[in-house]
């Protein structure tokens, strides 16, 4: 009967220390929790095509829990344009040195097979990428990012890169583990200049001109 009333008090215990710490942390639980759960829906649960799946998956449902859940605005997330005189001049420099990179990259046979495409369009593959990067972007240098600013400060920029390195898992490697490095530059130019914006263009900018690279060879 002892034994039964130790582990009772045990188990009341604890589950008062887990309400109390999901009580103290809730904010960030929500961020968590529904960020976790978008990356799940969005594999399982694909809306047509990547670009349409990404708008509903990574901003739409991202905003309506600021909106809801945290009661929050959503330009607080990255959507404002924050300090374009810092940001503008990370995206210059970084712009200019991925050029060269990505030209000496995309003679990586690996990559070549991976995205080359058949009639490719560079209009078209522009809008798309606009439209699906815009709102991945958000989800990893708006929403966790800043989202998780005032309670990890710097260290969001090291948690929103392990989601983004991850989802790159079935790419090829080298792509891959350069995630890991672009993830915190894309987080700490978005974390230094008060936007999601700078992450974008540069983001839009490597993906449009790596794959025209290889496309028009």
């Amino acid at each position: 009967m002892n034994y039964y009333a130790t582990a009772m008090n045990l188990l009341k215990k604890e589950l008062t220390n887990i309400s109390q710490s999901v009580w103290q942390n809730g904010y960030e639980a929500i961020i968590f929790v529904s960020a976790t759960l978008f990356f799940v829906l969005a594999r399982y649960h694909p809306i047509q095509n990547e670009w349409l799946s990404s708008i509903i998956y990574f901003a739409v449902l991202p905003i309506l829990v600021i909106l809801f859940l945290l009661r929050k605005n959503p330009l607080d997330f990255g959507l404002g344009l924050g300090n374009v005189r810092v940001w503008g001049f990370y995206v210059l420099i970084i712009v200019l040195a991925s050029a060269a990179i990505l030209y000496a990259a995309s003679y990586d046979r690996t990559l070549q097979d991976y995205y080359q495409v058949d009639n490719f369009k560079l209009s078209s593959y522009f809008l798309t990428s606009l439209l699906s990067l815009s709102a991945q972007e958000f989800i990893y240098r708006g929403f966790l990012l800043f989202g998780l600013r005032g309670k990890f400060k710097e260290g969001a920029i090291f948690i929103q890169m392990i989601p983004f390195a991850l989802l790159h898992l079935a790419k090829p490697e080298l792509e891959t583990l350069s995630t890991i490095i672009t993830g915190v530059l894309f987080g700490y130019v978005a974390y230094r200049g008060k936007s999601y914006w700078p992450a974008l263009i540069i983001h839009l900018f490597i993906n449009v001109f790596f794959i025209s690279l290889v496309n028009y060879k």
